[in-house]
């Protein structure tokens, strides 16, 4: 069974053709790893996959159910815990209050206070940080908090885009280790980013977008070859 599937799906933006006729495909538990150049399509492909963005044809399924054009609210119930780009928390309010708000709206007030508890055991430092403002938290751990925002219900596949963008080295090696333990935890991820040697570490496949189509979907040795052409066909 796959976590999340796209079938030959296109998606636009007005003219723009972001993405054309992409198939690809997260098998329970495993890590997808999705790269390629800057306009490839790689955060549409994230936007599609949590609901953000309708396509205008294809299909897209989460463990076999097809979710097509479906609302995020209903995206994420099916199993989609969707991490975008940037730090994804509201500046203004506690640690504990971005869970508590995070949690009510997908699990609902009863299953708050099981899933915060949860969320503390696993990061302690966001149980050391509850009352400190987001907004105040390093890049770093505004990315955990994040990250712990979408966990609270062990979701089927985790979808995240560029979490190591703009953080530094400690910072990114922090945010892998949480995803490998997702991994070992039998959570399949789709893992978008720029930092290719990061990912493709992680990943047990990874498939390479160019200019919205798919130019390569194999076992991550091989993606290196196809994505270091694809830059310099463009940079010449």
């Amino acid at each position: 069974m796959n976590a999340i599937e796209l079938r030959a799906l296109s998606a636009s933006y007005g003219p723009y053709r972001a993405l054309d006729s992409v198939s690809l495909a997260v098998p329970d538990g495993a890590v997808v790893g999705l790269v390629g150049p800057n306009g490839a399509g790689k955060s549409t492909v994230a936007r599609v996959c949590a609901g953000l963005v309708a396509p205008s044809s294809g299909r897209l399924l989460v463990g076999g159910e097809d979710v097509t054009g479906a609302r995020p609210w209903r995206v994420a119930r099916a199993g989609v815990a969707s991490l975008p780009e940037g730090r994804g928390v509201f500046a203004r309010l506690t640690v504990a209050e971005n869970l508590e708000l995070s949690f009510a709206r997908w699990l609902g007030p009863s299953a708050v206070p099981d899933a915060i508890a949860r969320t503390y055991e696993r990061f302690p430092m966001l149980a050391e940080r509850r009352r400190q403002r987001a907004g105040t938290l390093s890049g770093g751990q505004q990315r955990l908090l994040s990250l712990a925002k979408v966990l609270g219900d062990a979701p089927r596949v985790v979808v995240a885009d560029e979490l190591s963008l703009g953080l530094a080295p400690a910072a990114v090696d922090d945010i892998y280790a949480q995803l490998a333990v997702l991994h070992a935890e039998g959570t399949a991820l789709l893992v978008i980013e720029q930092q290719t040697d990061r990912v493709l570490a992680l990943a047990d496949r990874a498939v390479v977008l160019d200019r919205g189509t798919v130019a390569f979907d194999g076992v991550p040795a091989g993606a290196s070859p196809v994505l270091a052409r694809i830059l310099g066909v463009t940079a010449g």
